[in-house]
């Protein structure tokens, strides 16, 4: 009998998953002998069924948990002036509000804004701060129903994206990686939280991955995937500007891709198709930038109704040299200006000011899930270490390191929404740690998976504050934490619900940290902060991140009461 020569088969190689020409690239991979193996042990129409239907499981566990929290949740800081844009845009106003972010995002919301059709006040010239309350709270527009439609938007981009991450785990290391990796990615918090939200954080985090994706298959069919990974990096620059430190690590990602595909040719060629392959990714992303503009003002005209700082040495220098639309570049003025402010944060129960650089892998630590750590840790070894992963290293590690390493060095001490791109890239590592042949390391990951599933449901349906067990779990998240970590105005509608139960008639006094308005929702209070202590009686409502950093009256009038009751783990009550 002719030797069997199923062990070297490159991995996930089943009928209709990979053309020929793409199995050859990833002989470095994983053999196929688990996959193999299913094949014995179950009918094929089991085997062919089950992957499909387990992706669909997890992608509809993700979206029931995205649409519950959409629908139970009042607008967050962020949310009402990226909508509240996104209506301009629609109308036609062009760029006037929001240059600090580009308009891809917003236009991805406007689609969920253009179903709810809310009114919209066309002649309003206010400042930016007020654009959002007076198109959700003044203009005749239903908050919930407009807010919704809003999100609906993102959370779909979302799930798109969880594909993504299952097919990118896949190619490199099989079907069950694959499954591990979207399952990790389905039940992370922090995934559920924002990409519930009318928000940019997940939509730009996700481009990025799609557009490295789209460079590790460049290895086989660079004309096919470089233009897709420039338009999908162009996608994440015009969302977010934070995306800007990830473009020099694609285009050398981009240029390792051509070089590996065109490993056959001659020197002098295989160099000029590396250069041609950058030129592509950068061309193509370029394109996208400007393509976003057109789309909101074909005449691409920027009036800002906030004086845009000028931006001296090398800042200033980087904004210039930006093939990118003026707005782009004022946008990015006002940004770099953000980093001079004196931002006050708040980390194990310390209130400071100016900024620390390990807040971003502190928040992490408290934020994700145990069992996620773990993988991911495991993840990052096994794609260093085993030989067949190790090409796939630098296109998942680098640019989450190099991403992680700017936003570090950012002056926001906000959350660890800024780090989102970590549960996308790390997440595909950890799938891989099942490329390690043994029943201990498929045991010991599927045990980890089941964990994560775990403390996630338990947190259910309040994802915002959530932190791992070892830190007491989302009810305690605000003993560590603030703002976007915690509390970021999620819970003004969960409060109403509350007070009218369980304290109808009472003196409600209340320090609210969001853009919602309270009285929107039937809450009508006073702030204490405005009268004598004394005259301060009954109910004292006070936002989380208010209590964290709480000084003088309020710090007084919190220590002088009692805590009688929370909501959401992001509001507390008091009795005085």
């Amino acid at each position: 009998m002719p030797p069997d020569r199923s062990r070297h088969r490159p991995a996930g190689l089943t009928a209709g998953r990979m053309m020929a020409s793409e199995q050859q690239t990833v002989l470095d991979t994983v053999p196929e002998s688990g996959a193999r193996d299913d094949e014995v042990r179950q009918p094929r129409p089991v085997r062919r069924w089950l992957v499909p239907l387990l992706v669909v499981v997890l992608l509809a566990q993700l979206a029931a948990a995205m649409v519950t929290t959409a629908v139970q949740q009042t607008p967050t800081i962020d949310e009402p002036v990226y909508v509240a844009t996104a209506a301009e845009y629609l109308h036609g106003q062009g760029i006037r509000y929001n240059p600090e972010h580009p308009p891809l995002g917003k236009l991805v919301i406007a689609v969920g804004v253009a179903i709810a059709d809310p009114h919209v006040d066309t002649g309003f010239d206010g400042p930016q701060i007020d654009l959002g309350p007076h198109l959700l709270y003044q203009s005749g527009n239903d908050p919930w129903r407009l807010m919704f439609w809003a999100r609906l938007p993102v959370i779909v981009l979302t799930l798109l994206f969880g594909l993504v991450v299952f097919a990118f785990a896949r190619d490199l290391a099989g079907r069950a990686a694959g499954l591990a990796a979207l399952a990790l990615y389905a039940f992370t918090p922090d995934v559920v939280a924002h990409g519930s939200l009318a928000t940019l954080d997940v939509p730009m985090a996700g481009f990025l991955l799609t557009s490295v994706w789209l460079l590790w298959r460049a290895r086989v069919r660079p004309r096919r995937y470089v233009p897709l990974a420039g338009l999908a990096l162009g996608a994440a620059l015009a969302t977010k500007m934070s995306a800007l430190p990830a473009v020099p690590v694609l285009l050398v990602l981009a240029a390792l891709s051509v070089w590996t595909a065109r490993r056959g040719a001659e020197k002098r060629r295989r160099l000029l198709h590396v250069l041609a392959g950058a030129a592509v990714l950068t061309l193509a992303a370029v394109a996208v930038v400007w393509a976003s503009y057109l789309v909101v003002d074909p005449r691409l005209r920027w009036t800002s109704q906030d004086q845009v700082p000028v931006v001296h040495g090398l800042r200033g220098t980087l904004v210039e040299l930006l093939p990118f639309p003026q707005a782009y570049a004022d946008g990015m003025r006002i940004q770099f200006h953000f980093e001079n402010y004196p931002w006050e944060g708040f980390l194990f129960g310390r209130v400071y000011t100016g900024h620390l650089w390990y807040y971003l892998p502190a928040a992490l630590l408290v934020k994700t899930p145990l069992g996620l750590l773990a993988l991911w840790a495991a993840g990052a070894v096994v794609l260093v270490a085993v030989r067949r992963l190790r090409p796939a290293a630098p296109y998942l590690l680098v640019p989450a390191a190099v991403l992680l390493a700017s936003a570090m060095t950012g002056s926001r001490d906000f959350g660890t929404r800024y780090a989102l791109f970590l549960p996308m890239f790390l997440t595909v590592a950890a799938g891989c740690v099942l490329a390690v042949r043994r029943r201990w390391a498929t045991m010991a990951t599927g045990a980890l998976v089941l964990f994560v599933a775990v403390s996630s449901v338990r947190a259910f349906p309040y994802y915002l504050p959530y932190s791992n067990e070892a830190f007491g779990g989302p009810a305690r998240t605000h003993l560590r934490l603030h703002d976007s970590n915690v509390d970021w105005g999620q819970d003004l509608g969960r409060l109403a619900d509350r007070l009218r139960e369980r304290y109808p008639g009472e003196r409600i006094w209340l320090v609210y940290k969001g853009s919602g308005v309270p009285s929107a929702y039937g809450i009508e209070a006073s702030d204490p902060r405005e009268v004598p202590v004394g005259e301060v009686r009954g109910l004292l409502v006070v936002s989380d991140s208010s209590v964290a950093k709480a000084r003088g009256r309020l710090a007084e009038l919190i220590d002088s009461s009692r805590p009688v009751d929370e909501v959401g783990h992001s509001i507390t009550i008091y009795r005085r």
